[in-house]
């Protein structure tokens, strides 16, 4: 699989890596067993960037990365993200206090001395304008607790902001066919300041993996369930923040774009990396045979322009109006 850098890291990672909130929580009940089998299929296949955060399933996914990692030779690159343990999660809990309880935890639960990559996970917007809050991310770059740092944004308005500040290397984003704004100003933003992008819930939470219906029923422990009007936390996490029923309709109008021989995670994946500043994109999976599908996205052939220009008229016909200016 063919690496892109990331960003100012001087670190080249491969261009699909592995989301594990599916392995932590949210998403059903996923065995232990069958979480360990998705990293190790993610190794298998050459990934070598790993994205997790200290809540998902409360540090699990945290741990089942270390434990993984114990038991072979590869060392990826592991970006987690802090600051949604705080409660009430708002602008005034990030100080340089909590936050290095929330990263020495981490270090503790995936058993390294050095964080290689810590996130801000989704702060209020208000942290943006919060010089503070950086400064302490470099104090922790001092003092050899972490090697890099990068935000996690909701909104494109945040990640411009968060760009300013010249110690932030990476932006994690959502960005796919339902969620377009970023390839505008933020990407070319971030290519000029060399940001590395991180793409995560590229497949809309299994709409564009092309598998659900209107029939599909999700566990009460799902966020697909639980959050669909946004009770638990952003909405634009769930489904991209498309109402369900839209975002099958215009699943249905990409479906004939997908080449023979993709499968319409494939196409999605495809139509992500052919964004050049984006550097890895990070799918989540509980099942090998589907890590392995999406990891070989990474070899397919660039999607002609015509492709590209029939998924913007789905864009802009069905999905535009709930998402565009909200996110």
């Amino acid at each position: 699989m063919e690496t892109r850098p990331l960003g100012t890291t001087g670190v080249d990672v491969t261009e699909v890596g592995l989301g594990t909130w599916q392995l932590g929580g949210d998403w059903g009940d996923v065995a232990e067993t069958q979480a360990r089998e998705a990293i190790e299929a993610a190794l298998d296949a050459g990934v070598t960037f790993l994205d997790t955060a200290d809540v998902y399933g409360d540090g699990r996914s945290e741990r089942l990365i270390r434990e993984v990692l114990e038991g072979r030779d590869e060392e990826p690159f592991v970006a987690t993200k802090a600051g949604r343990r705080l409660d009430p999660h708002v602008a005034e809990g990030y100080t340089e206090s909590n936050l290095r309880g929330f990263v020495d935890d981490s270090r503790g639960r995936l058993g390294v001395e050095t964080l290689d990559l810590v996130q801000l996970h989704c702060p209020p917007t208000d942290v943006y304008y919060e010089p503070a809050t950086f400064e302490a991310l470099e104090t922790f770059k001092d003092e050899d607790r972490i090697d890099h740092y990068g935000v996690s944004v909701e909104r494109v308005e945040e990640a411009l902001k968060a760009i300013e500040y010249p110690g932030v290397e990476t932006v994690q984003i959502i960005f796919n066919p339902f969620r377009q704004r970023p390839r505008e100003t933020f990407f070319r933003e971030a290519a000029a300041r060399n940001v590395g992008v991180i793409v995560r819930v590229p497949l809309a939470s299994g709409l564009l993996a092309g598998a659900l219906t209107a029939d599909t029923e999700f566990p009460e422990n799902d966020h697909r369930n639980f959050n669909r009007d946004g009770e638990a936390f952003d909405v634009g996490e769930t489904f991209a923040g498309v109402p369900y029923e839209d975002g099958l309709d215009a699943v249905d109008a990409i479906g004939p774009l997908v080449p023979d021989g993709q499968s319409m995670a494939q196409f999605t994946l495809r139509w992500i990396l052919d964004h050049d500043a984006v550097s890895t994109v990070i799918p989540g999976s509980s099942t090998p045979e589907h890590v392995r599908d999406n990891v070989a996205a990474a070899d397919l052939p660039r999607l002609p322009a015509g492709r590209h220009a029939a998924v913007r008229e789905v864009y802009d016909e069905s999905v535009r109006e709930h998402v565009h200016q909200r996110w």
